[in-house]
């Protein structure tokens, strides 16, 4: 079921596949719509395409920023035009809800994020690495260097990557090691550039085709960090409310889950 229209699964696949959904150019009013969307960097390998089928099927143009989520936090906080926001957690849109900054109005519970994804943690190596295949033993190697993490006060991978550190009682050993990167995906290019020896990165960048080319990955057992459920909010200030549901509802639709399931996020439900 849609989360702002009363959509059957049945109903939503001939809804989305109707000639007026897919002929933009029927709707010269939608057509013009454009929204604007901050997105976490983990979704940078990810939403591209899904905009784009997002245009083909409604007509409503959609533009990312991808940044930290810390960062897009601060930047909606101080009123930049953004229209929905994409975190890499629940906690940064919570604390917009919170401050009046965002909603989730029209959803089933307006005061809660809408959890469309969830994240996964992996350790990533280059394949001409001298290193072993990267896997926990990895971590433990005293002649892992240099290894690469997100910030983790900015960027919900980087907790997420400290946390299983911490779990496995390793943070301290490696804390001298660590080199941070601004977001997930800069810490993906660290060590795709050998300016780390690894990095603990989230699965969405680790299988985009270039990262597949050149390394090899091991997933982080999930019971080492908490989940990394990712959260969707509107920003209050937005003019494109009626656009933005029609997103929300295309992203939480079963094709559109099933293809972030594909590229490495777990479906929402």
């Amino acid at each position: 079921m849609a989360l702002f229209t009363a959509l059957t699964p049945k109903r939503f696949l001939v809804a989305f596949y109707s000639p007026f959904l897919l002929a933009p150019a029927c709707s010269p009013l939608l057509a013009q719509t454009t929204i604007r969307i901050a997105a976490a960097a983990d979704l940078e390998p990810v939403l591209p395409s899904i905009l784009d089928d997002f245009q083909r099927a409604t007509g409503i143009h959609a533009e990312a920023t991808y940044q930290a989520s810390a960062m897009l936090t601060t930047q909606i906080e101080n009123g930049a035009p953004f229209d929905v926001f994409l975190s890499a957690d629940l906690g940064y849109p919570k604390r917009l809800i919170s401050d009046g900054f965002a909603d989730t109005a029209g959803s089933a519970d307006s005061t809660t994020p809408i959890t469309y994804a969830k994240g996964a943690l992996v350790l990533w190596e280059r394949k001409d690495s001298r290193l072993p295949p990267p896997s926990l033993d990895l971590l433990r190697d005293p002649r892992l260097k240099r290894l690469a993490i997100a910030n983790p006060d900015r960027a919900p991978y980087g907790s997420a990557a400290v946390a299983a550190l911490t779990s496995l009682k390793l943070y301290d050993t490696l804390k001298p090691r660590l080199v941070t990167a601004e977001n997930i995906s800069q810490a993906a290019q660290f060590v795709e550039s050998g300016n780390a020896d690894a990095g603990l990165i989230s699965l969405t960048s680790a299988l985009t085709p270039r990262l597949q080319a050149s390394g090899t990955y091991f997933e982080i057992p999930r019971n080492l960090y908490p989940p990394i459920e990712q959260g969707a909010v509107i920003v209050s200030s937005t003019k494109q409310r009626p656009a933005v549901h029609k997103f929300l509802d295309f992203l939480l639709s079963p094709p559109i889950q099933a293809e972030l399931a594909k590229s490495g996020v777990t479906p929402a439900k």
